[in-house]
């Protein structure tokens, strides 16, 4: 059986525009494999080749990541053991966002916490397992409170209008996944992205800059992108976060180098002081860091 093609880079460089100041945060990334150990679920949707966690943190230590959240990935379904196992390996400094049904129970919850996790992820994307409806994430988020934990929405653009007003109601924080995965050139980017800033107008909604690659219509450095990116850091400064999406799973084209995706920051965080606050401040805050 041939294998799938790595969706990361092959060879990473370090940034050559920016350097990340101390204690930067990659507060978006995912492991997947080795497989013998954490297989894919049997009814997963895409079965990537495999990016463990030593490639991520080689990645994260070259290019001066200190902190990271790892993102449960579809691939491997409810079971967040590949996430616990990268968690465990890097304590205090990476944390996870966990993958589970709506109804999980209390116990599952406490284990996920006890091991790092300070979130839980839901999809509402066309080639990912289904979200959960509203209610039902009106009610788990309300168990979440105890925790102090998170919900992160990784969702179509389209979809944005119509979950804006549970997302503003929602009793915890509220991490939107990768500016709403808005497209340039989309007929409804525009009603979408504006969506998106009004929600941030809620205390408890924040944003994910990145997958600038996924939105842009270019080649790198994708600066179609950059003036929406741009627009979230200096006018919702305090509600931001990035990350790399390593190893970019589902990606269009040719996997994107990290280093790249690094330098692309200082097109829209211009200054050090939005730079502290997206990588280090921000994450900091929302994530509970304490190392």
């Amino acid at each position: 059986m041939n294998q799938p093609s790595p969706t990361y880079h092959p060879a990473p460089r370090k940034p050559s525009r920016l350097t990340l100041p101390a204690g930067a945060c990659d507060a978006h990334c995912h492991v997947f494999g080795p497989t013998d150990r954490f297989p894919y679920a049997a009814d997963a949707r895409f079965r990537p080749a495999e990016a463990p966690k030593e490639l991520l943190f080689a990645l994260h230590d070259l290019v001066g990541i200190e902190r990271c959240v790892i993102v449960q990935s579809g691939c491997h379904g409810f079971d967040n053991d590949v996430v616990a196992d990268a968690i465990a390996a890097r304590p205090g400094r990476y944390k996870g966002v966990a993958l589970c049904p709506g109804d999980v129970n209390d116990s599952t919850l406490d284990r996920l916490n006890d091991q790092g996790f300070c979130g839980m992820r839901f999809n509402y994307m066309a080639h990912l397992a289904g979200g959960t409806s509203t209610d039902e994430l009106t009610a788990l988020a309300k168990r979440l409170q105890r925790l102090n934990w998170h919900l992160q929405i990784h969702l179509d653009s389209r979809l944005i209008e119509t979950m804006a007003p549970a997302l503003a109601a929602m009793p915890v924080p509220v991490v939107i996944d990768h500016m709403a995965r808005i497209e340039i050139g989309s007929p409804h980017l525009d009603r979408a992205f504006d969506t998106l800033m009004r929600l941030l107008d809620q205390p408890h909604l924040w944003v994910k800059v990145s997958g600038l690659e996924r939105a842009s219509r270019l080649d790198p450095p994708w600066v179609d992108a950059v003036p929406y990116a741009k627009a979230l850091v200096e006018q919702h400064t305090d509600k931001v976060v990035w990350g790399t999406d390593w190893p970019h799973p589902n990606f269009r084209a040719a996997p994107p180098n990290d280093g790249d995706i690094i330098d692309m920051i200082a097109l829209f965080a211009t200054t050090p002081q939005l730079q502290q606050a997206l990588l280090v401040d921000n994450p900091g805050r929302l994530y509970g860091f304490t190392t």
